[in-house]
């Protein structure tokens, strides 16, 4: 008996020691999968991030761009997607293509100062190659290009980064779709650097009040020139001096009251931005005009579900200048520009239209900075003929006029371009834009667009110019004789985009 206890034990210590052994092996119980969870606080798209209570919303575009015909006519010198456009001859391109993705991400978090959101969205593109001179070889890099519009965090009522500017429409410069190169009121689609404070008054009143960095908008200030260092030979550029910024003191002041109903929006837009010139000459014992504060307004309304039609609109904007040129002829239109084509005029060679845009002119003979004014208003309007196809018609226009002190400045350089006799200096212009769309959307999220549109510039330059300052090497234009004239350009657009 003792041994078969014995035995009996020793069996099942064993069995016990092999058991625990063989627990020891097993794996442990893995944690539950958590799975990613819709976040219906924010509107669809939205997902809590794992292990968070951050919600967060992942989206943008692809599109495909072909632009025929003017495909830039005029000779933009702050775009190089037409460079040479101007030109009209065998260095211009007759059309332009664009491939971009665009990619933007929104987190909101709530929180008891209310909702906390940060949000960026990026833009790479690839356009295409251009003459970049009066060489043929000579081409632009035909390289991707990557653009930050919007960079922000949002919190109790604060932004701060980058986004548009609360000055701008809400529809920025496409009342109804359009080219970029709109009159007639801001636009800051590309984004500023900024701190802004928005108060909700109900009722779906808003007022908002903001600082913005006028360096961090696309393509920077406008010109300040400085007519000392002016050079005749870029006069028929459109380019009339030297562009004379000193370094920035103060950022541009902005404010704007919104009503949003039912029927639509309104809202009031006022700006003040600061000109704070370097030196007449290249060093500090020149001397320098006293700083002035240009000002703009803008007024904005959109009227919605109009009776022709559900889901009809109608945008409407009108805006005033004084030293702020770039809240009129915004920052994607071109600061200088120039367009040759025919002429009737026996003996001369093309016609030529240009024109300069600035917020003042300085120079040391004519004292402090001359401020320049401009007013220009825009509009659109959309049909809906079905859930699938929309038209649009829009328009805009803009009207550039220098004081008397700084045409006087300005035209003191139009004699180098030998006029001739009864020829007329006026750097003042007015610019018109006038267009037609249709979009289809076959399925959801995905729609094809043709845009027509027809610009003109109204210059005020009249008579002939010849001699040696006519010349423009980078549009391989000779010295001749030119008729000063207003110019016309047609464009159309196709495109391509998918939203995701």
């Amino acid at each position: 008996m003792k041994l078969v206890k014995s035995l009996l034990l020793g069996s099942a210590a064993g069995l016990i020691a092999v058991g625990g052994a063989q627990a020891a092996d097993l794996p442990v119980k893995a944690k539950a999968v958590e799975y990613v969870r819709i976040c219906s606080l924010y509107g669809a798209g939205f997902y809590y991030i794992p292990g968070t209570d951050t919600c967060i919303k992942l989206g943008g575009y692809v599109r495909a761009d072909m632009v025929l015909g003017g495909a830039g006519d005029y000779g933009f010198r702050s775009s190089s997607s037409a460079a040479n456009g101007g030109s009209n001859n065998r260095l211009t391109n007759y059309f332009y293509s664009r491939a971009r993705l665009d990619f933007n991400i929104d987190t909101r978090t709530a929180t008891e100062y209310g909702v906390v959101r940060t949000y960026a969205d990026t833009v790479f593109s690839y356009d295409s190659q251009n003459v970049t001179g009066s060489n043929p070889s000579a081409f632009s890099t035909g390289s991707a290009t990557l653009g930050l519009y919007h960079a922000f965090i949002q919190f109790a009522g604060f932004t701060f980064g980058r986004t548009v500017s609360i000055f701008d429409a809400p529809w920025q410069s496409y009342p109804a779709g359009g080219p970029d190169t709109i009159p007639g009121g801001s636009n800051h689609v590309t984004g500023i650097n900024q701190v802004a404070y928005t108060a909700d008054f109900g009722q779906g009143i808003t007022a908002s009040i903001a600082l913005e960095d006028p360096t961090t908008q696309s393509n920077g200030q406008g010109n300040l020139w400085n007519i000392n260092a002016a050079n005749a030979a870029t006069f028929v550029q459109g380019v009339y001096g030297n562009n004379g910024w000193g370094g920035t003191r103060s950022p541009d002041i902005v404010g704007a009251v919104r009503v949003d109903q039912a029927w639509g929006l309104a809202q009031f837009s006022v700006a003040a931005h600061e000109l704070h010139a370097g030196y007449y000459g290249t060093t500090e014992p020149t001397g320098h005009p006293s700083d002035k504060w240009g000002w703009a307004v803008q007024g904005a309304l959109s009227i919605k579900n109009i009776p022709t039609g559900a889901g009809d609109s109608i945008n409407l904007q009108a805006v005033y200048t004084d030293g702020m040129s770039r809240e009129n002829f915004q920052i994607l239109f071109p600061q200088s520009f120039f367009m040759y084509s025919g002429t009737g005029v026996a003996g001369a060679y093309q016609s030529v239209g240009f024109a300069g845009i600035s917020d003042g002119v300085f120079s040391s003979a004519g004292g402090g900075i001359e401020t320049t004014k401009s007013w220009g208003f825009r509009g659109g309007y959309t049909h809906n003929w079905s859930p699938n196809w929309i038209s649009a018609i829009y328009g805009g226009y803009g009207a550039l006029s220098y004081s008397t002190n700084a045409k006087a400045l300005i035209c003191g350089n139009f004699a180098a371009l030998g006029p001739s006799a009864g020829a007329t200096c006026n750097p003042d212009f007015n610019f018109a834009v006038i267009g037609i769309n249709t979009v289809w959307s076959p399925v959801k999220n995905l729609a094809f667009t043709a845009d027509l549109s027809y610009s003109r510039l109204d210059q005020k330059y009249s008579g002939t110019i010849s001699g040696a300052n006519t010349a423009v090497a980078t549009a391989a234009k000779p010295a001749a004789v030119y008729e000063l004239k207003d110019q016309n350009s047609l464009n159309l657009l196709l495109r391509a985009q998918r939203t995701f």
